[in-house]
């Protein structure tokens, strides 16, 4: 069987946005090789865990919410989107059941932000006005470049041809369409990319000395800031992250669905 990858619905306050982002996502994963499972955002913790677990692998996707600050114990910014707890409490339980069986996790934009949170790590609320447009949209193929720690995973993952070696780094072009970022990296997390311009945090992933508690193997979790859905079709690197997430499921025993 294809391995089977959780994609909850991007937001339950913009059906629109739905409609036109999650086909995005699943269809990513689709030309991986997965099999995307769509996560309504309506079902109870119980539904949303038996569904999990019938799942080996886990995306979460952007949104045009933005996490409560609570969560990460800040005021409010007058910046900051409305929250969306049916989102948030979606991701939470899927990260929560990912993290007990070590399945590997993509998350993007909102996802990496959600990931981060999760973990215990807190975010930038707003971040205009800066020297690079970070809400440029997905009109924008190419908005700025980040710059990738050498000797990480995500390194290993880029494809060189788009991401040459610069002074230690890996530089490569990336779209964006964020107003937030992370600031702390949460708990196990490291941050291994940034933009250059004006050293927002691009990216984060597992240490890899860290472990889940009760966990016999390291997890795969990766949370990037730009949208490689949308660059699937003309980007290698697009295209190797969704690989090695389904590739990384694969290594995944889950039960067949019911």
């Amino acid at each position: 069987m294809k391995p089977r990858i959780a994609i909850p619905v991007p937001t339950s306050l913009n059906l629109d946005y739905n409609t036109r982002s999650w086909a995005a996502y699943a269809a990513a994963v689709t030309a991986s090789g997965g099999e995307p499972v769509k996560i309504d955002l309506d079902l109870s913790p119980a539904e949303v865990l038996k569904i999990a677990r019938t799942c080996q692998g886990i995306c979460l996707p952007g949104s045009p919410a933005d996490i409560d600050p609570i969560r990460y114990g800040a005021d409010l910014d007058p910046a900051t989107n409305p929250a969306d707890p049916a989102r948030e409490s979606v991701d939470f339980l899927l990260l929560e059941d990912a993290a007990k069986h070590a399945k590997p996790v993509l998350g993007i934009c909102f996802g990496v932000q959600s990931l981060n949170v999760w973990r215990g790590g807190s975010l930038v609320q707003d971040l205009t006005p800066m020297p690079v447009n970070h809400s440029a949209g997905a009109k924008v193929a190419i908005a700025h470049t980040a710059l990738i720690a050498e000797n990480t995973l995500l390194a290993s993952i880029l494809d060189p041809a788009e991401a040459p070696a610069e002074d230690g780094f890996l530089r490569l072009p990336v779209n964006t369409s964020h107003h937030q970022s992370v600031s702390a990296p949460g708990d196990g997390l490291r941050i291994v990319a940034r933009c250059p311009d004006d050293g927002v945090v691009e990216a984060v992933e597992n240490d890899p000395t860290w472990r889940n508690p009760g966990a016999d193997r390291p997890q795969f979790l990766l949370g990037i800031q730009w949208h490689p859905e949308r660059s699937y079709d003309i980007s290698a690197t697009s295209r190797s992250l969704f690989n090695h997430l389904v590739s990384e499921a694969s290594k995944i025993t889950a039960p067949e669905p019911k």
